[in-house]
């Protein structure tokens, strides 16, 4: 591509949605290509993380890309009542796109003491991201990390004094606009160092996540209608092919050129064209900075092990030292 044949990218989440599960067998034939795994169970945890994270600068030198994937959206539960009454709303099209309040789903503590959803969603990202700062503040030309976000992202959702959102309902939608900040925070304190970070939504495909909502077979029958539907809404890109079209599109482009408030959606028209929707809903409001600041904050807290060294590590201190009361007198 445009960016240079000697590119090097990692993808979380290879197994299923917008990963490489489909592609693994062209992907191994390449020259170049390696390929690190884990036990399916273990995604959640810090621990395999980690032990990724460790094994890439025996390899590698530096990184270009990292796909930021994996996600959960365990036992999502339907509202029938907000699905009908949905559908008799001025806001039918709006609340079809983004799910808004129409998914409610369980989760559960992990064996480290953490919310199942904010941990593989947001944090075991944040800590790969922390292990590899070397590889990527190289300083030879720009990293660009690439989160997959969704439309069901809400800022209502999303409470900083209960970043894991134990106390509600709606943990994956928490958990994407979680990342959704973590991402401007990390522009704000990276760029300079040559790291850059992107959000896309790969929009509405019928994929083992989605199953799990409802049926395939109902996937099926509600097929017609979903066709006529994206003459109106460029939201239901359907297959993970046309929902790649937004991380795609981001490889093509200079990191530097990119809106860090920019929310990047896959789309697709009526006629089945795929484009990228460039979105900027996450425009600053009253106290966005105190949110951004605040996610990076509450992440390094929940660490493990404190960072030893390196730019995050440096970071760190100064975020302690602006948001305690003393620095304020």
């Amino acid at each position: 591509g445009s960016c240079g044949a000697c590119c090097l990218g990692l993808s979380t989440g290879g197994h299923g949605d917008c990963g490489m599960c489909r592609s693994r067998g062209d992907l191994l034939s390449i020259h170049g290509v390696c390929e690190l795994t884990r036990q399916a169970q273990e995604e959640h945890t810090t621990l395999s993380l980690t032990s990724v994270s460790t094994c890439l600068p025996i390899q590698f030198q530096r990184l270009d890309y990292v796909y930021l994937n994996a996600g959960i959206m365990p036992n999502p539960q339907l509202n029938l009542k907000a699905l009908f009454s949905g559908l008799f709303s001025r806001k039918v099209i709006h609340i079809f796109s983004t799910a808004e309040g129409l998914l409610t789903q369980g989760d559960k503590v992990t064996a480290d003491g953490l919310q199942e959803v904010f941990e593989t969603n947001v944090f075991g990202h944040f800590i790969l991201i922390q292990e590899l700062a070397p590889l990527l503040c190289h300083g030879e030309r720009p990293s660009q990390l690439i989160w997959t976000s969704s439309r069901n992202a809400r800022r209502s959702n999303f409470c900083l004094e209960d970043i894991q959102h134990r106390g509600g309902q709606e943990p994956y939608s928490s958990s994407k606009y979680a990342l959704d900040l973590l991402s401007v925070a990390l522009n704000r304190n990276f760029n300079s160092q040559g790291l850059y970070s992107s959000v896309v939504c790969p929009g509405t495909m019928v994929t083992n996540m989605t199953c799990g909502i409802l049926p395939p077979f109902v996937w099926t029958l509600l097929m017609p209608i979903i066709w006529l539907v994206r003459f109106f809404a460029n939201a239901f890109t359907l297959t993970p092919y046309n929902g790649t079209e937004a991380l795609v599109w981001l490889f093509h482009q200079k990191p530097e050129s990119l809106n860090p408030l920019t929310k990047y959606l896959s789309a697709t028209t009526g006629f089945g064209s795929n484009y990228p929707a460039p979105t900027a809903s996450r425009l600053p409001f009253p106290g966005f900075p105190a949110l951004v600041a605040g996610i990076l904050k509450a992440c390094f807290h929940l660490c493990p092990l404190p960072p030893a060294s390196g730019p995050l590590h440096v970071l760190f201190c100064l975020l302690e030292w602006l948001l305690s009361p003393s620095s304020s007198n």
